[in-house]
């Protein structure tokens, strides 16, 4: 097996041990015997337990940016783009269950590293989403874009949580939710259509 292979195997034990058991509980021991491979070697490739947890994190924040920006990406109207966000978003969380337990551990139990790592997803998130709206509503002040951005990053983590309490809701459904809350506020955000004439503006 190749390092890139190795390291995605531990990455993907340890992000269930970690799920599982939560950071403080979770130990190199059983996840080395999880992966097949001694614990020195974990130690060898991510340096302590700190540095797993903040790996498996890092990761997590790569494949959700790159998951998300690729959908946004094809959209041919703001609000495909927000909808087609979103979307990925929750499907992602379906695809990668364990990725939520991990983010949504209460900071005070995981390392301040880790932390700051999560905190780094969420605002990569919100910088992707900022970046959006304020295509959309350019007039709007770059401090209200910012604040729109975080109530959307927000309210995706709050509903992914209320999934896991929840799991007849599908990622669509999620996805909609979401949709149709924020759209109403965002619409009014949006500079006036162009008219023609004597034709009266919408």
């Amino acid at each position: 097996m190749s390092r890139p292979e190795r390291e995605r195997q531990m990455l993907d034990i340890a992000e269930e041990v970690f799920a599982e058991q939560g950071y403080r509980a979770a130990s190199m021991d059983e996840i080395a015997e999880r992966v097949g491979v001694s614990k020195p070697m974990l130690y060898e490739y991510f340096g302590s337990k700190d540095g797993l947890l903040s790996a498996c994190v890092a990761r997590i924040r790569t494949d959700l940016y790159e998951a998300t920006q690729e959908a946004m990406a094809g959209a041919g109207s703001p609000e495909d783009a927000l909808w087609r966000g979103l979307l990925a978003y929750f499907a992602f969380m379906d695809r990668h269950n364990r990725a939520l337990a991990v983010i949504a551990q209460q900071p005070m139990l995981i390392p301040a590293a880790a932390a700051d790592a999560i905190e780094a997803t969420r605002r990569r998130q919100s910088g992707l989403t900022a970046s959006l709206l304020a295509a959309f509503a350019p007039d709007v002040p770059a401090r209200a874009v910012e604040a729109y951005a975080e109530i959307i990053i927000g309210a995706c983590e709050r509903v992914s949580l209320w999934r896991a309490r929840r799991p007849e809701v599908t990622a669509e459904e999620a996805a909609r939710y979401v949709m149709d809350f924020s759209w109403q506020g965002l619409r009014a955000l949006a500079p006036p259509l162009p008219h023609r004439g004597d034709e009266p503006p919408l």
